[in-house]
């Protein structure tokens, strides 16, 4: 069915970019069924792309193929194998048995998240596309991997903005241990499918969290938003002094007390806190503390730009908080997962952060999400993951 663009609207598809937002259709010929496949056609009449309608979203439509080809199994299972192929080519299985396999857009598959833990995938659709096309992609995704379970877990928040209901639960096979064990540079994280964040763990993190253990040797560590741990153990396995893992959840505290334990860290060297992290921020600012390094990895502030001002407050408060919690050479460790806010912005948010706590501070490295999380260079919004090393002069 064709989706004609209003005229000038179609320039968005000549850089390749794959979304298309209702202000752009000049009309719709009949009414496509939502997550079908759906013809953009120039307000001339030219095709432009081939597409999946989501009548509800903003985002009315998003690209599958720029070529005129049909979207059907034989297309699917094409780029699912090429996804796949380029996790090999990484040789991600060297350092760690849980990677993204299928990223969104950034793999040319809008909406659908699939990760592995081990021999379990984790599949997330986020769009009426993919929800359109996800039992199909299932079977290809266990005829392609050679694996037996799936998992779902589309309870993310923007499926309500698709019109789709959250779903959880098994979607093929079966789990036989539960919770998973999974291993990464060396070092084992136990993984809860069913209720942990994401699909279960921030695999994005990775690198990053084996640069924290590199630089974390003879350091009082304070790990903020630590959910299971990843940082705090890696901070342990690199000879840390002390690390204090501060999080909301307790549940979430219990995990990293296992995580340390279960990969044989000194436990002395551990402690565990529960609270507001700004409020514990200030009151360990009132109390004098201070540590030589400081990891914060909060939630989203702002899953859209039009909610970046909001976070910037958010951003600027706990990391002028953990500056004035740093000795000098302190180390801070901080990050952004938030869509709405870009680099450039995070940085002049840290920035004017130290400013205001008045010290003077380096920016060492820039940190990002990891390879098998990549940046197709015609959607820069795969890029969400922004991270600085800073040092306190």
């Amino acid at each position: 069915m064709p989706i004609h663009l209003k005229p000038g609207r179609e320039k968005s598809l000549f850089r390749r970019h794959p979304w298309i937002f209702s202000g752009a259709i000049q009309r719709v010929d009949e009414e496509p069924a939502s997550g079908g496949t759906v013809d953009l056609l120039s307000s001339k009449g030219d095709f432009l792309a081939r597409a999946a309608y989501s009548p509800q979203s903003q985002i009315r439509a998003r690209v599958w193929t720029f070529d005129d080809e049909p979207v059907d199994v034989d297309f699917l299972r094409r780029k699912i194998k090429s996804a796949i192929h380029a996790r090999e080519t990484w040789n991600l299985k060297r350092d760690t048995d849980a990677f993204r396999l299928i990223y969104a857009e950034s793999d040319g598959l809008p909406g659908l998240i699939v990760d592995r833990y081990d021999d379990v995938l984790v599949l997330q659709s986020l769009t009426t596309g993919s929800e359109f096309w996800k039992e199909t992609i299932a079977d290809i995704l266990l005829e392609e991997t050679g694996l037996s379970t799936i998992y779902e877990r589309s309870d993310a928040d923007v499926r309500e903005l698709e019109g789709l209901q959250p779903i959880t639960g098994l979607l093929r096979g079966s789990i036989l241990h539960s919770p998973l064990t999974i291993h990464e540079h060396g070092l084992k994280f136990t993984v809860n499918l069913a209720e942990g964040h994401k699909t279960g763990f921030y695999l994005d993190q990775r690198m990053n969290r084996l640069r924290v253990r590199e630089l974390a040797k003879d350091r009082d560590v304070l790990d903020c938003f630590c959910y299971t741990g990843g940082f705090t153990v890696n901070a342990l396995a690199g000879g840390a002094k002390s690390v204090l893992s501060v999080d909301s959840s307790a549940d979430a505290l219990e995990l990293v007390s296992g995580n340390v334990a279960s990969n044989g860290l000194p436990a002395e060297r551990h402690a565990r806190l529960e609270g507001d992290i700004f409020q514990l921020l200030r009151k360990f600012r009132d109390e004098g503390r201070a540590f030589d390094m400081v990891i914060l990895d909060p939630p989203k502030f702002a899953p859209t730009a039009a909610q970046a001002e909001k976070a910037a407050r958010g951003y600027k408060d706990i990391n002028l908080l953990a500056f004035k919690l740093l000795r000098a050479g302190g180390i801070l460790v901080t990050f952004s997962c938030s869509g709405g806010v870009d680099a450039g912005l995070f940085q002049r948010i840290v920035a004017a952060s130290a400013l205001d706590a008045g010290v003077d501070a380096q920016i060492v490295e820039h940190l990002a999400q990891a390879s098998d999380h990549p940046v197709a260079l015609n959607f820069p919004e795969g890029a969400y993951l922004k991270g600085l090393v800073c040092v306190k002069r």
